[in-house]
C-alpha cells in the first residue's frame, strides 16, 4: 500500500513506520535516526531500549494536529530501520559491562581511569550518527534522533553545524556540562560539554534545570552569557508569585538565536511522566508546558533545524514512558516542520 491508500481515520499500522504511518525514509520529510546507545548511564539503565520502545508505542497517537490540522500525518515522518543499527545496539550491550565495571571501581574509590576502548568506540558511534545525519541533510530531510543515552545526538549536532550557526535549547533536569563525567569522555553528562566546542554552537539556552555539580554551575557563570540557564527553581518561583507561563516562555524565547536545535531530555518533565528515565529529579516541567513551549519556538519565526529526544527508558510492565516519550517526539516534529514551512506531501 502506497502513502496515499493510508486511512488517517484509524489508528496507526502495526508493523509499520513510526506513529504507524507508511512512509519510507526515501519519501518522508521528516526522518528520524535511532540511536539504541546506553554505554555511560551513570544510575538507571535501559536507555537503549528507548528507540524500539517509542516505535512501538507510536501507532497509538492520533493523527490531528494544530500544526497542520487534518493534514498532519501528510506531513511524512520516517525512521530509519532499527535493524540497521543492531549491531551498535549489540556493541553498546557489551561496552557497557566494561562501563559497570568502571563505575563500580570509582564506587570503591579505585580511582581506575576509564578503558581507552570505551572512548574510542564511544567516538566512533557519534561519527556513525554524523555521516548517517549529512547523508540525510544533504537529501533535504529535517532530522531528528531518538535516543538512547544523552550522548547520542551529539554526531547530529556536528552534521548540521556543517550547515548553519544555531543556539540549543535544551530541556533537562541537568546541566550536562561535566568534562569527562567519570572519565568518559563521551558522557550522557558531559553532552553540551561536548557541543560547545563546535563554535558554530553559539548559544545554550537550558530549561527545568534542577541537580547540577559545582563545578558546571562555574561554567555557566563564567560563560560570559553564552549558556543561559533557566533553573527549575527559579521559573516555579515565578510562576508562585504570579507570573504566567507565557511569561516565562517569553524570557526563554529572547535568549534564543534566528536557528534552533531543540534536545529534550525525557528526564526534564516532572519524573511522574518518566518514572523509569536514567535519572530522575522531582520538580519539571509538565508535559503541557513543554509543548508550549516547543510550539512557542516554533511560532516565533525561528527554525528549529534539528531535534532529539531521548532518556527514555521502558518499564518491562508499563509502556507509560514510552507512551509519553512517542508524544513528545510527535510534537518535535510536527512544530520543527512547522517553523521550516514545510508543506503536507500531496
Amino acid at each position: 500500500m502506497g502513502w496515499k491508500d493510508f486511512d488517517p481515520q484509524g489508528v496507526g499500522l502495526e508493523n509499520s513506520g513510526i506513529f504507524g504511518l507508511p512512509f519510507t525514509p526515501e519519501e518522508a520529510q521528516v526522518v528520524l535516526i535511532p540511536a539504541p546507545w546506553g554505554v555511560t548511564v551513570s544510575y538507571g539503565g535501559g536507555t537503549e531500549k528507548g528507540p524500539e520502545a517509542i516505535l512501538d508505542a507510536s501507532p497509538q497517537i492520533d493523527f490531528f494536529h494544530d500544526s497542520y490540522g487534518s493534514d498532519s500525518w501528510k506531513l511524512g515522518i520516517s525512521m530509519l530501520p532499527l535493524s540497521e543499527w543492531k549491531d551498535a545496539h549489540e556493541e553498546g550491550l557489551a561496552l557497557r559491562k566494561l562501563a559497570e565495571k568502571h563505575i563500580a571501581s570509582l564506587s570503591a574509590s579505585k580511582g581506575d581511569a576509564a578503558p581507552a576502548e570505551i572512548n574510542e568506540r564511544c567516538r566512533n558511534f557519534h561519527e556513525r550518527i554524523e555521516r548517517t545525519a549529512d547523508d540525510l541533510l544533504a537529501k533535504g530531510k529535517l532530522v531528528g534522533l531518538i535516543g538512547g543515552d544523552h550522548s547520542t545526538p551529539l554526531g547530529l549536532m556536528r552534521a548540521l553545524a556543517k550547515k548553519h550557526e544555531f543556539g540549543i535549547l535544551q530541556i533537562d533536569a541537568h546541566c550536562d556540562l561535566r568534562d569527562s563525567y567519570e572519565g568518559f569522555t563521551y558522557s550522557h553528562a558531559s553532552i553540551m560539554h561536548n557541543a560547545l566546542h563546535t563554535s558554530q554552537i553559539t548559544r545554550l539556552t537550558q530549561v527545568g534545570v534542577r541537580d547540577y555539580s559545582i563545578g558546571e554551575r562555574a561554567v555557566i557563570e563564567a560563560s560570559g552569557g553564552r549558556i543561559q540557564t533557566f533553573f527549575d527553581a527559579d521559573l516555579k518561583k515565578r510562576q508562585f508569585e504570579g507570573e504566567r507561563w507565557s511569561e516565562s516562555v517569553a524570557a526563554i524565547l529572547a535568549t534564543l538565536p534566528e536557528k534552533v536545535y531543540l534536545s529534550f531530555d525525557i528526564d526534564g518533565l516532572d519524573p511522574a511522566l518518566c518514572p523509569h528515565t536514567g535519572t530522575p529529579v522531582p520538580g519539571g516541567l509538565q508535559f503541557d508546558e513543554a509543548i508550549y513551549l516547543i510550539r512557542a519556538v516554533a511560532e516565533s519565526g525561528r527554525t528549529i533545524i534539528g531535534f532529539d529526544v531521548n532518556e527514555v527508558s521502558p518499564s518491562e510492565t508499563s509502556e507509560w514512558d514510552a507512551n509519553v516519550g512517542m508524544r513528545v517526539l510527535w510534537n518535535l516534529a510536527m512544530w520543527s516542520a512547522k517553523s521550516n514551512n514545510m508543506k503536507p506531501l500531496a
